[in-house]
């Protein structure tokens, strides 16, 4: 047995992990807020750490990504370094050599073993280095600020992203594990957009930490759809300096599954302009895989995204868009709820007033469930997805301005 407790303060918890930011002139003073925000953000180990990591599905990784896949298989590290405000995407082997030439810099203030770096931002300048590398003056690495390092990483998220579990075994050991993370547009269901860095003082093996972290990312970045898109940047890094000595594997797999998917929910919740978190299960699928086209379909499609922002219970919508996933299904046999209310079925086609009035009401609510029955097998999957509100629009027209 072992128990599962949330904490405050996120990284800050987690034994031998330093972290920080500081504001280097890339991140301008807030509109709504007295205090500027970091754009450059460390975290550090003091001991080397196991790393492991996934990446965008974009065929453009970013010059970052490029980075960390230079290193040999199994490498340690001790030392990530993230910025905002400048992707360092599409620039070319200049966008490494400008890693390099910033850990360069960083190795003549501190000892760091194979640091690597992750970038969020616009697409296509190079980083600005100088203003980079006068960071490292700055911080303290012996610091452990959370808030702060949340707080810099972040571009159009409304809010910080951070948690934090302590699980205690049933010998009475402990391990921790947080992590923080960004994300509120370009999010799809192929590694979602976004930054996650999950850190863990827990006696895991490498080949655990490989596993479960793609376990994992398939139970919830893998799952969320914000518009559909899919940036060149997207990373989840587990790193563990094994410094508790404790670990159980079942233990973590459900903590490490409890940080990704609240995360992967927080994104939706902070969906550019999002008003609604909505589930999406399809059943009675031909298998598994035609359950997941379909479901996928429905998170990404803006017909029906549109409509959850309308509150309009248009059926028709979620069943058009399941007509054109591909997948075998039959008017016939179809079923679709809102929660725990008949939509459509082959006997209910046309919504009356009483039930167009409950629909009204669940899709007032700021989450809720639509699930599909296709009535022909028994796949199954589920996704998440938000509403698509005039803000998302104003946002990403005015994204580098």
């Amino acid at each position: 047995m072992y128990t599962i407790t949330p904490l405050e303060n996120g990284l800050e918890n987690v034994q031998g992990f330093y972290c920080g930011a500081v504001n280097v002139g890339m991140r301008k003073p807030s509109a709504n807020s007295d205090a500027l925000a970091g754009d450059v953000a460390f975290i550090r180990s003091g001991s080397p750490c196991d790393i492991v990591a996934l990446f965008t599905q974009n065929r453009f990784q970013a010059a970052p990504i490029k980075h960390f896949q230079r290193y040999p298989e199994g490498f340690q590290t001790d030392f990530v370094l993230i910025n905002a405000k400048n992707a360092n995407a599409m620039t070319g082997v200049q966008g490494i050599k400008d890693i390099d030439t910033a850990m360069e810099s960083l190795k003549q203030k501190l000892i760091v073993l194979n640091p690597v770096m992750s970038s969020t931002g616009v697409i296509g300048y190079r980083l600005p280095i100088s203003k980079i590398t006068s960071a490292f003056d700055k911080f303290d690495f012996q610091s452990k600020n959370s808030d702060q390092t949340a707080r810099a990483i972040m571009t159009t998220d409304g809010f910080k992203k951070e948690l934090s579990y302590r699980v205690k075994l049933e010998d009475g050991s402990v391990f921790h594990i947080a992590a923080i993370c960004k994300g509120a547009g370009m999010i799809n269901p192929a590694m979602a957009t976004m930054l996650c860095f999950i850190i863990t003082d827990a006696m895991i093996p490498r080949d655990d930490m490989q596993e479960m972290l793609a376990f994992s990312n398939e139970k919830s970045f893998n799952r969320i759809s914000v518009d559909g898109d899919t940036s060149t940047n997207d990373t989840v890094m587990l790193l563990s300096n094994h410094t508790s000595g404790s670990y159980d594997k079942e233990a973590f797999k459900e903590a490490l599954e409890m940080v990704m998917f609240e995360m992967a929910m927080m994104v939706l919740r902070d969906g550019e302009g999002a008003t609604k978190l909505v589930t999406f299960e399809v059943k009675g699928a031909k298998s598994d895989e035609e359950a997941r086209i379909a479901s996928v379909a429905l998170s990404n499609s803006l017909l029906v995204k549109t409509a959850l922002f309308g509150e309009d219970p248009n059926w028709g919508r979620i069943a058009s868009t399941i007509g054109a996933s591909g997948v075998e299904c039959d008017e016939e046999k179809l079923t679709i709820h809102y929660d725990d209310l008949l939509i459509y079925s082959a006997t209910h086609r046309e919504l009356d007033v009483v039930r167009e009035e409950v629909a009204y009401t669940v899709m007032k609510q700021e989450s809720f469930k639509v699930t599909c029955n296709l009535g022909i097998g028994d796949g199954v999957y589920t996704a998440y997805g938000c509403d698509l509100s005039y803000a998302y629009v104003k946002i990403n027209a005015e994204y580098r301005t």
